[in-house]
């Protein structure tokens, strides 16, 4: 005997069978999707803060690990080293002078210390602004005050290293401080144009004293050539005069030895006026003057 089932109820158990699959198939999906929530990635260079139902139950380290869908969540905070620049820190030296400082600031959150950032401050950004920007804004105020604005610039590097000691002294907290830089200070423009009326002033008074050293080197060279000339011509003159004075000994010696010959012999007289005389009369005689007379006989008798 065939027994067939009503059309009705054919199409019945078909429309039963597949909404039975297409339950399956969405209990799947969801089941799908829950496993897949499950599971989370921490990148290298962040630290997970993991969070139950609003409360913090531990930290997570780097790779994938599960967590509880719906109940968990993971909050992921920067380990790595990061900076902040600080424009236009309004800031007084020591003799009153405003200046515009820009800072950078280097710094890292310790990896053990993440749970700390996320229960005080929420995340980073929370912590480098409630805790980092005042502190050094406050620090580098107060160790600017300190310098004058000629010594802020001749010792920068001293200046510098006191303002991120002052920094890291300040901030007390879960961060590290690696390192401050001073990286520009711009004075007021009166300021900078007296510095570069004095600079300009120390310059020329540096070129004068160059020209006062050079024209001293040349008035010592001078005098040295000078004094040198005068050795020369005051030893000229001695040779001079001693050479004169031994002439004028030669001669005195030479007349008076003529003298002593002289009175020791008389006629060498005569016969001097004899060797010396030509033979030859004078040709013209004045009225009334003395005939030259040699005594010939006495001579020659001599």
């Amino acid at each position: 005997m065939n027994y067939r089932m009503p059309m009705e109820a054919e199409g019945g158990f078909e429309l039963g069978s597949l909404a039975k699959k297409a339950g399956i198939a969405v209990v799947g999906v969801i089941a799908l999707g829950i496993l897949s929530g499950g599971f989370y990635t921490v990148d290298e260079g962040e630290r997970g803060v993991i969070l139950r139902n609003g409360a913090m139950i531990g930290t997570a380290e780097p790779g994938m690990s599960f967590k509880l869908p719906f109940f968990d969540a993971v909050r992921k905070i920067s380990v790595k080293t990061n900076s902040r620049i600080y424009e236009n820190v309004l800031s007084y030296s020591k003799d009153q002078q405003t200046a515009d400082l820009r800072i950078s600031l280097t710094y890292h959150i310790p990896p053990a210390e993440v749970g700390d950032v996320y229960a005080t401050f929420g995340d980073e950004e929370g912590m480098a602004t409630r805790l980092l920007d005042r502190k050094v804004n406050d620090e580098v105020k107060i160790v600017f005050g300190r310098y004058n604005a000629a010594t802020a610039i001749s010792d920068r590097g001293k200046m510098v290293a006191e303002m991120k000691d002052a920094v890291v002294k300040a901030v007390k907290g879960p961060v590290v401080v690696d390192s401050l830089q001073l990286e520009n200070i711009d004075f007021s423009n009166a300021y900078e144009t007296s510095i570069e009326e004095r600079m300009k002033a120390e310059v020329e008074v540096a070129q004068f004293k160059q020209t006062l050293e050079r024209e001293k080197v040349q008035a010592e060279i001078l005098t040295t050539q000078a004094q040198a000339q005068a050795d020369s011509r005051l030893k000229q003159a001695k040779a001079d005069a001693e050479a004169t004075k031994l002439r004028g000994e030669a001669e005195a010696d030479a007349i008076r030895a003529r003298a002593a010959a002289l009175g020791q012999n008389p006629a060498l007289i005569a016969l001097t006026q004899a060797e010396r005389w030509d033979g030859k009369l004078p040709a013209t005689m004045i009225p009334d003057a003395t005939v030259p007379f040699m005594n010939m006989g006495t001579a020659a008798a001599n």
